[in-house]
């Protein structure tokens, strides 16, 4: 039965892994051509996703130690994407940036139903581990992400600014940074857990 669910989840894990590298090569290729920091923010925090994912495939049959160790990793990264995202947005708001606002919201809607399928995917996941809920902290994320991109890619269009586009991606690294302090904080409960258990 173990085996089983194992089996289930890593065949879900793998379909995620998939489509957030596949997102965040299309997130790349977009923001560089549309010149927008919230689509490269969102590459990025796919391609952090993708790394997760993978180390969550890892532990997935490993100790609840090292699954513990490996949400903890998976935390500490979004935060670090976090800073990395708020640096470009600050780049560009010195060097200037010309986002085109078309670009950012088909790309940003393609993305959002896909994490919508991700979430579904995650959530059928019965009794998900701390790197489970992990992944799915990073899909929600990801699709309120891509909405506050539709919504910048509106606003960049009508009024042919860039504020709009480095707003949202300020937003975007601070919803990952929220995130990963959040799965860091399961990980610790986790280990709570597994303190007062052992005692």
């Amino acid at each position: 039965m173990v085996e089983q669910k194992n089996a289930s989840e890593r065949r879900t894990l793998w379909i995620v892994l998939g489509l957030n590298i596949g997102l965040a090569i299309a997130f790349f290729i977009s923001g560089a051509f549309g010149d927008s920091t919230a689509l490269i923010a969102n590459g990025l925090d796919n391609l952090s996703d993708s790394f997760v994912y993978g180390i969550s495939l890892f532990a997935l049959s490993r100790s609840a130690k090292w699954k513990r160790g490996a949400a903890n990793v998976s935390g500490g990264l979004l935060i670090l994407f976090a800073v990395g995202i708020l640096y470009d947005a600050w780049r560009r708001y010195v060097g200037g940036s010309d986002p085109l606002g078309i670009i950012m919201i088909i790309m940003a809607l393609v993305a959002a139903g896909i994490n919508a399928l991700c979430v579904w995917l995650l959530a059928r996941i019965r009794d998900p581990d701390v790197n489970i809920r992990a992944a799915n902290t990073f899909s929600w994320n990801d699709f309120a992400a891509n909405l506050g991109i539709v919504a910048a890619g509106l606003l960049v269009a009508w009024l042919g600014a860039n504020w709009p586009d480095l707003i949202v991606g300020v937003i975007v690294a601070g919803i990952a940074a929220w995130g990963g302090v959040g799965i860091l904080k399961d990980a610790h409960g986790e280990h709570h857990k597994a303190v007062c258990h052992d005692d």
